[in-house]
Order: C-alpha cells, then structure tokens, then sequence
C-alpha cells in the first residue's frame, strides 16, 4: 500500500503532523502550489509541488527548485489539489491524507470534502482540520476508541444507510442525508466501535489526538 500526503493552500499544518503521518508511512509528499510555501516555511522538502503555480512565493519556487519535482500544469477544469490526486494515482498510490485543505475560503473547503468523495474509488483521502480527522468509508469498519469520545457521522443521501454498535445514540439503517439529518457529536459508549455503512460513502469525524493514540492512520 503506497501512501502520500497531500498539503493544500489552506491554514498549514503543524510540523508535529506532517512528521507523525510521515513515521507512518506516508513519506512521499505533495504540495498543491501554494501548500508549498507551508512547507517552505516547516522546513519540509516536499517530493512533489504540483499545480498552476499562481500561488507559490518567488523565493519558494526559487528554494525548492532542483530539491523538489515541480509539475506545473496550466489546464483550470481541476483543482491544483486534484491535480496532485491524479498524478498519485498515475503513481499508483493508494491512500493519502490532506492537510491544510480548510482555511480562509470556505468554498475551497467544501470543494476539498467534495473531492474526497470524487475519488473514493481511485485513492482512500483522509482530512485533518485542526483536532478532526475525517475519514470516507463504506461497509464495515470497526475501530478502538475511548467510551466518550466524541464520534461524528454524515451521509449524503437517503440511499446510504448507517448502522452502529458502541456508540452512545445507534443507528439501526438510518439514512442521514445531508440538509436533513445527521449523527454530530455522537459519543463512544465501548472501547470497540463497529460501524457499517450501506449504498453510499459516509464520514466518520473522529478526535486526532485519539487517532494518535491508537496509531488509526
């Protein structure tokens, strides 16, 4: 299983983050343009800097030119981070989290949840935002937890339907459809939790600091 990160133009990550995803395999990064000056400024040298390039700094580009494998493509019908999605797939990777895909731009934001599920079938994209950590799923995933920490379910349509065990409010086929329904601020009841998620993708929002805990990355 081939794993990347993947930091956007958002609020940058801390460089705690980016080195604990790294000690666990993701050791190729990829810096959607203007991600890279996050980088930049953590001391990080990225693999790849990938993009239209409109948002990189000067002296940026000028650092991490020949150190970094930098892509620049100029079409505008793709995001600079579904730019860097398509070459990691072209590259056969598997699984990729993104950091730094929230911030100033709530449209960028959703846009970025947006595009997790767009590729779902292609690479499996986990979502860090500050103390969330967000992973899309289907079918069955069990997981330890803490009893009390706080676990958080959407879905998107009526045709996707949830069911739980360990969790203090279950779920019994229920559809949670976006704009009607949804399972926040749900809690761990057990140290087990099952979840299992028909017809569609979910979210499961869970607490990074226990995804640290119990190494779920």
């Amino acid at each position: 299983m081939k794993k990347c990160l993947i930091i956007a133009n958002g609020k940058p990550p801390k460089k705690s983050e980016v080195n604990f995803f790294f000690k666990n395999g993701y050791s190729t990064i990829f810096c959607a343009d203007g991600g890279s000056n996050s980088a930049y400024n953590l001391g990080i040298i990225p693999d790849y800097i990938i993009g239209d390039l409109d948002s990189i700094d000067k002296k940026t580009i000028k650092y991490f030119n020949g150190k970094s494998q930098i892509i620049k493509y100029n079409r505008q019908n793709d995001t600079d981070v579904e730019k860097c999605l398509k070459y990691a797939i072209k590259k056969k990777f598997t699984k990729a989290v993104l950091l730094g895909g929230t911030g100033n731009r709530l449209d960028h934001s959703i846009c970025n949840l947006g595009i997790i599920i767009k590729f779902f079938d292609k690479i499996k994209i986990s979502f860090l935002s500050g103390e969330s950590y967000l992973t899309p799923a289907k079918g069955e995933i069990n997981f330890n937890t803490t009893k009390g920490e706080l676990i958080s379910l959407y879905g998107f349509d009526k045709k996707t339907k949830f069911t739980s065990s360990g969790l203090k409010y279950p779920l019994k086929n229920n559809s949670l459809p976006f704009g009607e329904k949804e399972s926040t601020s749900n809690r761990a009841s057990k140290n087990i939790v099952s979840i299992n998620i028909m017809g569609g993708t979910g979210f499961i929002i869970r607490s990074f600091k226990m995804i640290k805990k119990n190494d779920l990355v």
